[in-house]
């Protein structure tokens, strides 16, 4: 994996890049194509997620979610990217490095959604690889966790797949879909046997964004099936 210019349609100057993925912040310009995946699995989502605001998909809430987490990156509060495949740029769903706790924790979140379209096909464990080497390379973060409800199968394997160790069950821990819910619950070390060697290149870049990123490479490999949690 690497971040460096990819040179798809819906790429800006740099991305974190993943093998046949890149991930980027969002932008302005995204909110047809993110707001049309949203509506076109909706169904699919809403059982696997906090209950959606009657304007959701607006113009205008979209805004105030840009100005968070422009505000969220600069405070290094979290770290919201939207999902792409390289070949075409088509956007296939959202993935965040959230609640950065530093001090003596350096610690945070990982959370992510995967349009109904490009469920089931590899993309969501090549996009927390990635996402996993920025955060233990770049981040300089020690510990990521994820929390995923009981019965999603397709996100336990994902997490396992990915080197993540279950650690326990929080009772009604989050509020799914309307109804407090149990959540088993996952971490990964940056000192974890099966974490991906990294290389941090020394030239740093930014977007508009206000993230200023590194060029960084680690091995890429495949995964199961994954589904949102």
């Amino acid at each position: 994996m690497a971040l460096f210019r990819l040179g798809t349609p819906a790429e800006p100057k740099h991305a974190i890049r993943g093998d046949d993925v890149f991930l980027r912040p969002l932008e302005a310009r995204d909110h047809p194509a993110w707001a049309a995946l949203r509506e076109q699995s909706r169904d699919f989502l809403t059982p696997w997620e906090p209950t959606w605001s009657a304007d959701d998909l607006t113009r205008s809430a979209y805004r105030r979610r840009l100005r968070r987490h422009a505000g969220e990156m600069e405070r290094d509060e979290a770290y919201p990217f939207l999902i792409f495949r390289q070949n075409d740029g088509a956007l296939l769903g959202g993935l965040t490095l959230g609640h950065v706790r530093r001090g003596v924790s350096q610690t945070a979140t990982l959370g992510y959604w995967m349009g109904q379209p490009f469920a089931g096909r590899g993309y969501m464990a090549r996009a927390v690889r990635a996402a996993l080497t920025y955060g233990f390379a770049h981040l300089r973060l020690h510990r990521i966790e994820a929390a995923c409800l009981t019965h999603n199968e397709r996100s336990i394997r994902l997490l396992e797949g990915t080197g993540f160790h279950r650690e326990g069950l929080a009772r009604a821990y989050l509020r799914i879909n309307g109804t407090w819910q149990d959540h088993l619950l996952f971490a990964r070390l940056d000192s974890d046997p099966a974490a991906p060697a990294v290389r941090v290149c020394p030239s740093p870049i930014g977007d508009e964004a206000g993230l200023s990123l590194q060029t960084i490479c680690a091995p890429t490999g495949d995964e199961p099936c994954s589904r949102p949690a």
